[in-house]
């Protein structure tokens, strides 16, 4: 009993010695003490008292006790202290020491260059003067981003202000559930009807709305989740990872996913690194041309005057582009 209740099991000293140690290290984290050291006070604590010493310890069980002093938590905890000592001193690594992607105002400069030659690095806000390489790598994702969104909506835009649409309906009664047995018929074409692009936003059921949403939702969650990017080898954006990459679906999900949002068909994969980054740039300025086309299409819709569309003939949008945002 006397062993028992005066020299715990390791597992008991370690447990006592890691609620020990990480106070001591919020108080100071440049002085932390070495667990082992921490072991061995708690051990000689919890043995000072008037009861009969303990027997001696068995050759194999002190061996095995050195043994799991010297693996297991003690690693662990000896690898947290090197973190939180990194994190003191602003040397933790956040993924951006041995990363190759732009992190400071004269990568901007030299990717602004290869862009547009012409215009060169326009930063009147003075975005990237004290960015930090998170920031940047941010604003570079959200550029491609946006521009991509551009560039479908801009299509998108195109090809319903002429009419175009699919030949069968958009919703239709299903007879399987009361809710959804009574359900109007509505095809595309009644949505096409309704006039500008804006219009036909407006005329979708509330439902379609929401399918998209949760769609666009789903999407976006995907691409920040960092288990699907490492699963491809890569990191997040802010983490040194590479801007606009979008992570594959194959094998991440119970249900099987046969194509990927980005390249489904799988055009770049066979491409050089040199052809990819020029593609990259060619991307990139689309992207920002496609968002400058796609808000002088609204604006020219909501009656303003836009040098080069507002004498197309574009079919005016009497709603509130932005209600969904003022509601």
């Amino acid at each position: 009993e006397g062993a028992i209740r005066h020299r715990p099991f390791p597992n008991t000293q370690h447990m006592l010695a890691m609620l020990v140690t990480p106070s001591a290290a919020f108080r100071s984290p440049g002085a932390i003490p070495h667990h082992a050291a921490a072991v061995r006070r708690v051990s000689s604590v919890m043995q000072e008292d008037d009861a009969p010493a303990p027997a001696p310890m068995p050759a194999a069980k002190k061996s095995m006790e050195m043994d799991y002093e010297s693996s297991g938590f003690i690693k662990l905890s000896e690898a947290a202290r090197t973190k939180l000592d990194q994190f003191s001193e602003g040397t933790l690594d956040n993924g951006w020491a041995t990363s190759t992607e732009i992190s400071d105002k004269a990568g901007m400069i030299a990717l602004a260059e290869k862009l547009n030659p012409t215009i060169g690095f326009w930063d009147p806000l003075g975005i990237v003067d004290d960015a930090s390489p998170e920031t940047i790598g941010w604003f570079r994702h959200a550029e491609i981003k946006h521009g991509r969104v551009a560039m479908a909506g801009f299509v998108g835009y195109c090809i319903h202000a002429n009419g175009i649409t699919f030949p069968w309906n958009i919703q239709a009664p299903l007879p399987w559930t009361p809710i959804t047995s009574d359900l109007p018929t509505i095809a595309f074409s009644d949505i096409t009807a309704a006039g500008a692009p804006g219009d036909m936003w407006d005329a979708l059921p509330t439902a379609a709305k929401l399918q998209i949403l949760l769609v666009v939702g789903f999407l976006e969650m995907h691409g920040e989740n960092s288990l699907a990017l490492e699963a491809d080898g890569q990191k997040h954006y802010v983490r040194g990872g590479k801007p606009g990459y979008y992570p594959s679906f194959k094998g991440r999900y119970p249900h099987p996913v046969p194509l990927d949002l980005w390249d489904p068909f799988g055009f770049t994969k066979n491409m050089s690194p040199e052809r990819k980054e020029k593609a990259l740039l060619a991307e990139v300025n689309n992207g920002r041309l496609a968002m400058i086309g796609l808000f002088g299409l609204i604006s020219a819709s909501k009656g303003l005057i836009v040098p080069g569309l507002d004498t197309l003939g574009i079919a005016p949008y009497a709603g509130e582009v932005m209600a969904p945002f003022t509601a």
